[in-house]
């Protein structure tokens, strides 16, 4: 039976980047990808409070298991089961630290409760770098990039993405209980302001990646922020709650992708910047030691 892909079925703008990865580097990606997504399944499902977080107890145990085992074959027919044996297996190759996947589940995890109600940047940079930071962090390992630098830009543009669908988010949220930021187009606008800055720093360091698979992140940022775009030319909250999801149609995706060709260009004219997010770094610190994941 063939897998389910994750990747083409949930996340368009993603798998559009994924066109420029080479056959092995995208399907690493999409076992990444159907991880991530079976958390967000689990969390997002309409059921008990008490039967999620007995599901997430259950992966955490399997997490720990195959991780901690030399030997990981499985026979179960479970789906579920098949994808954490596949992230594991994965993480192993690309010497993915347990901790980061630990800080994954951890954060997707912060989730399960009756009520979200996140007001301090610092608890909104935490969350981001747990749930998506995490998943750039473990990308990089994937493209095999070990420049401390461009790790640190990998967290970064993680949470720009995070931060960007948390902006385009709120309505639906709202209606789970879930208020990572105020229900109000200021805070949007703030937030969105937020990940512009994580999307900057980010970018001088994917001079660090491996020229074949530079493309490919590089249209993934791009067409990610233009959502960010999209969301502030709606200038108020009605027009926002109007709009539905707000996405990037293909038309668009063309032309994003175009114009990474001159982003392309551009990170070959440019020298290599310092991190520029020290100080949201030193902040997710309080809580996350990054050296110790990067």
């Amino acid at each position: 039976m063939n897998k389910k892909n994750y990747l083409a079925i949930f996340a368009k703008s993603f798998n559009w980047a994924g066109f420029f990865l080479p056959k092995k580097i995208y399907e690493d990606s999409a076992i990444l990808y159907a991880f991530c997504r079976v958390l967000d399944n689990i969390a997002d499902e309409k059921t008990s409070l008490d039967s999620k977080i007995k599901k997430f107890n259950e992966m955490r145990k399997l997490l720990e298991k195959f991780y901690d085992s030399n030997d990981i074959e499985i026979y179960s027919s479970n789906e579920n089961e098949k994808i954490i044996h596949d992230v594991i297996t994965l993480a192993k190759h690309n010497n993915i630290k347990k901790i980061i996947l630990k800080d994954l589940v951890d954060g997707v995890a912060s989730d399960l409760k009756e009520k979200i109600h996140i007001r301090s940047v610092r608890d909104l940079l935490v969350y981001s770098y747990r749930v998506a930071g995490t998943v750039g962090l473990m990308m990089s390992k994937i493209l095999m990039v070990n420049d401390r630098r461009a790790l640190k830009g990998a967290i970064d543009l993680g949470i720009a993405m995070q931060l960007t669908n948390i902006a385009r988010d709120v309505i639906e949220d709202k209606k789970m209980n879930r208020e990572y930021i105020k229900p109000d187009f200021e805070n949007i606008q703030a937030t969105l302001r937020l990940a512009d800055m994580f999307y900057e720093s980010s970018f001088s360091s994917i001079q660090k990646i491996p020229f074949r698979y530079k493309f490919s992140i590089i249209v993934a940022r791009r067409i990610y922020r233009q959502i960010g775009r999209k969301i502030l030319k709606k200038k108020n909250m009605e027009d926002y709650e109007k709009s539905g999801k707000i996405y990037v149609n293909n038309f668009e995706k063309i032309y994003q992708t175009i114009i990474s060709i001159f982003d392309l260009i551009l990170i070959y004219l440019k020298e290599l910047e310092p991190h520029q997010r020290a100080e949201e770094h030193a902040i997710i610190c309080q809580e996350v030691d990054l050296d110790e994941r990067i």
